[in-house]
């Protein structure tokens, strides 16, 4: 059963109530009628203001709550806000939202943009992949008018990105615009794993041969549970 606000606003109530109060009169029942109810990754739940706010299995884009996996609504309240949730069936039912952190593999790259299988959100591993897609002008956060996609990323190479608000259907845009993001495992033309010598190159340790990335900066797991 789909509440999308704008299926009703304001039909019902423009005759009888203002619009300036139609629509969070209309937002609260919807909300009132959705708790408990099945919902879809990627569904339009209700509107973000300072009374309803997105909580664990949402996330907020242009002004809506999403629902972030499939699960069931439910509604906490306290004093003066509501937080809406959404507790999953099951936990890899989870969906990219933007500012997720993904692991994904890069299939085809051409001059404009690679297209990539988005394998992991954070540390779950997914049931099923999303296709990614990682444009040009969003791999680097400086000189982007001088990046080269074939020196950055090859068919195979094993990525971190950072998903961008969605701008094609079914289509997830990526962004590896941060130090931290890039190329985290890569194999020379010996199918042998490199090792990164530089933030543009890495290098096979048998051949010695390098070859040009860009690389994610990663940081050693016990430095970070020393911060």
């Amino acid at each position: 059963m789909n509440y999308e606000i704008d299926k009703h606003f304001p039909s019902f109530l423009r005759r009888n109530v203002p619009n300036e109060l139609a629509r969070p009169i209309l937002n609260y029942v919807l909300l009132r009628l959705m708790i408990n109810f099945y919902c879809n990754p990627g569904q339009r739940l209700c509107l973000s203001d300072k009374v309803n706010v997105p909580g664990p299995g949402t996330y907020e884009q242009h002004g809506y709550i999403y629902s972030k996996l499939a699960g069931v609504v439910n509604l906490v309240k306290d004093e003066h806000k509501s937080t809406v949730e959404v507790h999953g069936i099951r936990e890899q039912s989870i969906v990219p939202a933007p500012g997720d952190i993904v692991t994904a593999e890069v299939m085809v790259v051409n001059q404009r943009f690679c297209k990539c299988v988005i394998k992991c959100i954070g540390d779950v591993v997914l049931t099923r992949p999303y296709r990614g897609i990682l444009r040009k002008e969003d791999v680097r956060a400086t000189e982007k008018d001088k990046t080269e996609m074939y020196k950055s990323f090859k068919p195979g190479d094993i990525i971190l990105a950072r998903v961008l608000p969605l701008t094609e259907v079914h289509t997830y845009q990526l962004s590896t615009a941060e130090n931290e993001l890039g190329v985290v495992i890569a194999h020379s033309e010996e199918g042998v794993s490199m090792v990164p010598v530089s933030w543009t190159e890495m290098q096979c340790p048998e051949t010695l041969n390098k070859e040009l990335r860009k690389v994610a900066k990663v940081v050693p797991e016990h430095i970070v549970n020393e911060k």
